[in-house]
Parts: C-alpha cells; structure tokens; sequence
C-alpha cells in the first residue's frame, strides 16, 4: 500500500533530511512539505495518509496543530524535546521520533504506519461485504474489534461511551466493556430511536436500561451519565 505524506517542520534542515527519509522509502510518495503549519492545514486533503509533525513551532505547536488535523490523516511527530512524548500521544498520534532522527527508526515508525492503515483498508472491505441490514428487523449489530467482526445483541447493550476513534459497549452481565474501532456517528446510525438514545456527545443509552433520571443525568447499572442541554428537551419526550 502506497501512503502520500506531508512534513511540516519550522527548521528547513530538518525537513530536508525527511525528505530524503521518504524518498529512501518504496512506500511513501511526499505530497508537499511547509515550514508554515497553518499552511499546511489548508492544503491538507483526504488523499494524505500521514503528517510528520514538529511538536515546538512558533504561533501554533504541533500539539495544537494535530487536534486540527480531521481523520482519517495520522500523525508521526517529530521533536528534539522528549517530555513532548506523553502529550503526543494523548492526541492519538501514531508515533513519536525523538530529534536527531535516525532512517533505521524513521523506517520502524512508517512500517507500522504501513501496517495500520492496511487493517483499516482490510476492515472496511469486511465493513462492505456484510449485508446492510435495517436494525428494526434485526437484534444485532456486528462492530470492528481488533482485527474481526464482533456480533453485539441489542438486548445486552446498556450503554456505549466514545473515545475518538473507538467506543466502548457496556453489556448487561459483562465487567469489561467491548472496544470497538468505530465513531459514535457510526455506532448511533446503528442504533436507532426510539429503543436508543444520544443523549450526549460522548454516550448512546438504551432507553429501556434506565434505572432513574435525576438533576439532567441519567442511572445505568451503577453508573452516572450525563444528558447534555442541547439533547433534553429530545430525552424527556421520548421518555414518554
């Protein structure tokens, strides 16, 4: 698989030697490179797979600069500061390359970039080839976990709670929630009204598993979910 990038970095040096990193590299084909980070985001398209990032830039940090970069485009940082690294990753960056960067590691971090987005061009072809089902006549829903294709009964679900790019599917009887490679768009378009309900950005609640409704949030087996003010006047009158 072929994976177009950009670099953006402040030091030009520093983008000369990636640049000679990705032209070392069969699959990496370099789609620009910027100095300016704002300019960089302007030019970024769906078509770019991965961003090699410097984390310590003027006007705005690297750090900043990837909540702005929109999905599915993954980031490998690039920075002389290490204590950048736990911070990096709270971004769900995909690697981190601690400055002066080596080819041998460059190469490490790009293969598993190479192998991630493999799996998720294996798991859409998967997504594909199952047949769309409405969910009123059917009381199931399969999601992605790790590398198969999980089967979830809607009776079982007492909630779903997001992270991003995963959610988690708190099951009736289950201590550990199934994590599920998936967005809460995707997930709620699965499970539909009047049975579930997105009563906040971050949770789905099946309605039938509501223990009790107080101060504008919600009691399911224990726990405490918040329902959001642009949602309650919706909640409270599907609760009729």
């Amino acid at each position: 698989m072929q994976l177009n990038c950009i670099i953006v970095d402040d030091e030009p040096l520093a983008i000369k030697l990636l640049k000679n990193f990705v032209e070392r590299t069969p699959f990496l084909e370099l789609k620009g490179s910027y100095l300016d980070p704002m300019d960089a985001l302007t030019h970024l398209t769906d078509e770019i797979h991965l961003v090699f990032l410097d984390i310590n830039m003027p006007g705005i940090t690297g750090l900043e600069l990837g909540k702005l970069i929109p999905k599915p485009t993954r980031i490998i940082y690039t920075t002389a500061y290490k204590e950048y690294a736990f911070e990096s990753y709270e971004v769900e960056a995909l690697d981190y390359l601690l400055k002066p960067i080596s080819y041998s590691k460059f190469l490490n971090a790009v293969t598993r970039a190479k192998v991630y987005f493999e799996q998720q061009l294996a798991a859409s072809k998967v997504d594909s080839s199952i047949p769309s089902v409405p969910v009123e006549d059917k009381d199931y829903i399969f999601v992605k976990c790790e590398f198969k294709q999980v089967r979830i009964d809607l009776d079982k679900i007492l909630f779903v709670s997001g992270m991003r790019d995963y959610v988690r599917i708190h099951l009736k009887g289950e201590k550990i929630p199934v994590t599920a490679l998936s967005t809460m768009k995707a997930i709620e378009e699965k499970l539909k009204e009047p049975r579930f309900m997105r009563v906040h950005r971050s949770y789905i609640v099946a309605m039938d598993k509501i223990e009790s409704v107080e101060r504008n949030c919600i009691s399911i087996a224990g726990e405490v979910i918040p329902i959001s003010l642009a949602n309650q006047d919706h909640f409270f009158e599907l609760m009729k």
